[in-house]
This record gives structure tokens, sequence and C-alpha cells, in this order.
């Protein structure tokens, strides 16, 4: 999509809302504002997220309410809990028997995943390998199979949950494909009271029907970003100069370092595809939340770009750290 100068206007009202959305979700849910920003930033990227965490830490309440307040529609949004006896056809739709008899093998896939613009995958790690292969397709080309040939699925982003990260080969590429992997805490300890009250308030507002996290913002103000910043504002800033290719030579400096540490020193796989992917998350984190400039803020998402669960703390400790020392 090409963007003329008088469509400022109307990428500006976008980022707007989708940041007013952002302030109105963090009324409802408690010591969660990391993660519904990078919500926002994966839906905008559109790139994949994992939320890791034990049960009952709002993982699916998350991405359950984000969907709501944008006003999606139900076949829009595809849901669902994966087990190691999970069929293809659970998540892209049944076989077409009347279609069969006459010697075609399609799926009729309304309602499933090759129509969901949001997804959520829960337990996503108990998927077998005919899941597996069908899902990295949908992830990194967005599109899916029918009788050998390929279709364009429209999702937007899909949010991923799981209680740990195997260990497993078999799933690298799968964790590689969720560069996002932020981990889901409890919060009695630190709120044992406050959680209670907030909990209880949401329990009554959906027992009364109510939405007030309802917002202006629709998932079509985050592919407007999207394809801003994909088409204008990232082509744009790789053309600066190696030294200020954030736009600052004290954040494109300690950007480099922190990946050379997380690789060199942490030994936390950073290929190739994940060093483009980090860049264009944190740019438009920076677009949406900063008017373009990119500070720490923007560079703590390396603190999710772990590949197993013990990367998760140990890095978000080291950059933490580090970034405290970025001024």
């Amino acid at each position: 999509m090409n963007f003329e100068e008088n469509n400022t206007d109307q990428i500006n009202a976008a980022r707007a809302r989708i940041c007013d959305y952002y302030t109105r979700l963090n009324e409802f849910f408690l010591k969660r504002s990391d993660l519904l920003k990078l919500m926002m930033v994966a839906a905008a990227a559109q790139e994949p997220m994992l939320f890791i965490g034990r049960p009952g830490t709002a993982k699916s309440l998350l991405v359950s309410v984000f969907c709501q307040g944008l006003g999606m529609k139900q076949d829009d949004y595809f849901e669902y809990m994966l087990t190691k006896f999970t069929e293809p056809s659970e998540i892209m739709g049944p076989v077409d028997i009347n279609e069969l008899k006459g010697g075609r093998y399609l799926r009729k896939v309304a309602g499933h995943l090759p129509t969901a613009k949001i997804a959520f995958l829960d337990e996503i790690f108990k998927a077998n390998s005919a899941i597996l292969n069908v899902l990295l397709t949908v992830i990194n080309e967005r599109k899916y199979y029918q009788e050998g040939k390929p279709l364009p699925v429209p999702l937007v982003c899909m949010f991923a949950a799981s209680n740990e990260i195997p260990d497993f080969g078999e799933f690298d590429a799968l964790k590689d494909r969720f560069i996002i992997k932020a981990e889901t805490l409890p919060v009695r300890d630190s709120c044992f009271h406050e959680l209670i009250r907030t909990g209880i308030s949401f329990e009554s507002r959906v027992h009364n029907r109510e939405k007030p996290w309802k917002s202006d913002c629709t998932l079509d103000d985050f592919v407007l970003v999207h394809d801003y910043v994909v088409s204008t504002v990232l082509p744009a800033a790789v053309q600066r100069d190696d030294r200020v290719i954030l736009g600052d030579e004290r954040v494109t400096t300690a950007f480099k370092a922190i990946i050379s540490v997380l690789a060199d020193e942490l030994k936390v796989e950073i290929t190739d595809r994940k060093l483009i992917k980090l860049y264009k998350l944190i740019m438009t984190q920076a677009f949406i939340f900063n008017g373009g400039n990119v500070t720490r803020e923007e560079l703590k998402i390396l603190c999710y770009c772990g590949n197993n669960f013990s990367d998760v703390r140990k890095i978000k400790d080291y950059i933490e750290e580090r970034l405290a020392n970025l001024d």
C-alpha cells in the first residue's frame, strides 16, 4: 500500500486509537501493562506472541478481552486448546464429505484457523507433527493448502500459550517463529487484596454482560499501522547510517551490544530471521507509542526473545540491568 502525505492524519488517528485502547485495557488488568503493550505491538507488527505461565495467570483472558474490545466478529477469532491427539481437521476444518464423494479433498474452513484474523492456540507445544507443519505454513507464509493449491489466510496475529517451553528439537522451528515469548507471572503475593477486588469486579461485569473495555479502536487500525510501518517507516529507517539505524547512536550501539552478549555469552540463539523481526518489533513499538523515537523502553522487547524457558528469566535480568544504565 502506498501512502501519500494526506494520509498522515489517518495514520495518526489510528495510532491514537491504539494507544487509547492500551490505556483502557490497563484499567481492567492488574500488573499486565507490559504484556498488553507487547500485544499491541505484536498485532501491529503482525508477528506471533507466546504467553508462558501456569494456569490461572490470565493468558486466555488477555486475548479474549483484547478481541472483544476491538469488536471482532465471532468468525474472525479462532481459539482452541491443543492436545497430542488434536487432528488437523480440528484446526483447519473438517473434510467436506460432499466434495470428497466427487473426488475432491477440500476442507470446510469457515470458523476455523484459515478464516481467522486473530487466533489463540492454548498449549501449543502439545501439537503433533501434522499440526506443526500446518501452523508453520500459516504463521510464516499466511497460507494453507487445498488440494495442493496455496490459499491466503487473513491472519493478522496469532497468540499462543503454554505452561512451559519444551527443549525438544522438534519444536525449534515453531519456537523461532514466536519472537516474543512473555512470562505471565501470578500477582497474588504482591497484590493480594487488589487482586481479589479486581477479579470480583471483572466477574461482576461479565455476569452483567458489560464490556467497558469496548473501544473505538478496531483491528483495521492495527492493519493500517502495519501497512504504513512496513511500506514507509522501515524502508526509510534502514537507509540511515549504520551507527544510527535505530535513530540514535547510543541506542543503536546498545542494541548491537546486547544482541552480541545474548548470542555469544548467554548462548541465546539469535537467528538472522529473529534479528530482522526484533528490529521490526522495536521500530513498530517506537512508532505507535513514542512518535518513532527508539528509547530504552523499546529495547526492552529484547527481554522476550529467548527460545527456552531458562532463557526467559536470565535474558530479562541481564537486559533490565543493562538498560538501567542507558540514559
